[in-house]
């Protein structure tokens, strides 16, 4: 398909994830499908169209190289509702320390609008979504003391190709309840298989209504 048929909804429904032995299994694994390269980005500014429109949601995009994060920043910066900030390899350790605290705020507000209403809508501009874009390079360190990111929503843009990278991605950006989307591309879907295999995990394909698993 060109590209996901997102839809906002009526009705939020949270349908339980599946069981798990860990926390870097506890998440939702889904995947978008799409037929061509040329139609990815377009896919992802749809996807992030509905899924970031929610208030003060905490979502990051793991990207494989920095031509890849500069092409993600460059297409989501044109949508207003987001709060965008890259993490970059010579980027200056201030500047990091303050984008990653003021996501970790983004996520606790995200805790406490959800838990409070899930369907509030604000209009200021703390109720922006809150996003990071990283490359595998950048994600946080523990050995540096930075805590993860506990985000709600994982966006893979490029499917990592070995377990070890997806599960260091959730084990450094993803709340024990968030949730995982692979974008895939063509022949892509098997890698996806492989790693479904490799890593014990069940990557779904994602519903058309995104609210449902947000």
């Amino acid at each position: 398909m060109r590209g996901a048929s997102l839809d906002l909804g009526d009705t939020l429904t949270s349908p339980s994830p599946p069981a798990s032995h860990s926390h870097l299994s506890s998440g939702r694994h889904f995947y978008v499908a799409v037929d061509r390269l040329q139609f990815k980005m377009e896919t992802l500014v749809d996807l992030l169209g509905v899924a970031g429109r929610r208030p003060s949601l905490p979502m990051v995009i793991c990207c494989s190289s920095r031509d890849e994060l500069d092409a993600v920043c460059s297409a989501v910066s044109n949508l207003s509702f987001i709060s965008l900030s890259p993490l970059y390899s010579d980027q200056a350790e201030a500047e990091r320390a303050s984008i990653l605290e003021r996501f970790r705020q983004a996520s606790t507000r995200w805790i406490q609008t959800h838990n409070a209403d899930p369907e509030v809508e604000s209009g200021s501009v703390d109720s922006k979504s809150c996003m990071i874009v990283v490359t595998d390079a950048c994600l946080p360190l523990a050995a540096s003391g930075e805590s993860p990111l506990m985000a709600r929503v994982l966006i893979n843009y490029e499917l990592p190709t070995k377990k070890e990278t997806y599960f260091r991605r959730m084990s450094t950006c993803l709340a024990a309840d968030g949730i995982v989307i692979n974008m895939v591309v063509g022949g892509e879907v098997v890698t996806l298989k492989g790693l479904e295999e490799s890593s014990g995990l069940v990557i779904a394909e994602m519903p058309i209504n995104i609210s449902e698993i947000l």
